[in-house]
């Protein structure tokens, strides 16, 4: 099922996950996926590796979860390192492989470059690569990325909104947020962008916290504000594991349950390729709805 149809069809549960290095990280993957898939999810997308390393695997497990198990899947699809033919080689692979949804992002720079740099004869934004998908595969369903505290690299909050609106105007059909804690900032950002002319469906990344080191590295890296009071319960039990977790299985418990119940289209959890934080969250809130 492609994307749009995804939304128009009600609320709608997806699971992100990242290739592993491993055969032994396959199993384990598949061992989780297993378990998640219970839940029924509309779609699970894979993510590519730094600079775009493993666009090929990336394709080969989406072609996997498909295969098998019943859910569809969504390949991310970034401008980094690739020329406009390279581009449009992938994108037929992916067609081809039966992938027919794309998460269309510009990507971060490879290890070592501090700033994206556009390869000749490629393309600079993400934008860009809508453009290019709706030219050379009109039916694909595409997602975008949206930045409720806004992307680091953007000046301030109107440019990086400008900069969503002309990913949607490119053809997006829906939009899938950077991971956030505090709700207020995506209901803000959600109705900035109504203002100003996106009516996509706009999905609420959730990441779970299963360990606070982790969470403070990410969060560090995009820019996301980390509520002091989860921050100081969190201080208080970093040398106990488990008490992390179920203290970040709860909030996340609570921060689904308030977006639920102001009518989210979906929600779109970061399972860092683990099933347990997210199984309990599920289990909690009854889902899939």
């Amino acid at each position: 099922m492609r994307i749009k149809d995804i939304y128009a069809r009600g609320f709608g549960l997806s699971f992100e996950i990242f290739p592993p290095k491993t055969e032994q990280g396959d199993e384990s993957l598949f061992e989780h996926l297993d378990r998640l898939m219970v839940r029924k999810p509309a779609f699970v997308s894979c993510t590519y590796g730094a600079g775009g390393s493993t666009s090929k695997r990336t394709v080969d497990l989406c072609r996997t979860i498909q295969t098998r198990w019943p859910a569809s899947s969504t390949a991310h699809f970034t401008c980094v390192g690739s020329t406009r033919q390279d581009l449009i080689d992938w994108l037929d692979l992916a067609h081809r492989e039966g992938i027919h949804n794309i998460m269309a992002l510009r990507g971060d720079p490879p290890v070592g470059q501090t700033e994206f740099q556009q390869v000749a004869g490629g393309l600079k934004n993400a934008n860009e690569l809508v453009s290019l998908i709706r030219e050379h595969h009109p039916e694909t369903g595409i997602g975008v990325a949206g930045y409720p505290e806004k992307h680091p690299e953007a000046p301030n909050a109107d440019i990086d909104l400008v900069n969503l609106k002309r990913k949607v105007d490119a053809g997006a059909d829906a939009v899938f947020t950077q991971l956030f804690y505090v709700n207020d900032a995506y209901f803000q950002f959600r109705d900035r962008a109504r203002k100003s002319g996106i009516s996509i469906p706009i999905v609420p990344g959730i990441m779970p916290i299963t360990e606070f080191a982790r969470i403070k590295r990410i969060t560090g890296m995009c820019g996301s504000v980390f509520p002091p009071a989860l921050a100081a319960k969190l201080e208080k039990v970093q040398d106990d594991k488990q008490a992390q977790f179920e203290i970040g299985v709860e909030y996340a418990i609570s921060q689904c349950r308030e977006l639920i119940d102001a009518g989210v289209p979906g929600i779109h959890f970061y399972v860092l390729n683990k099933s347990e934080a997210t199984d309990r969250i599920l289990e909690e809130l009854k889902l899939p709805l």
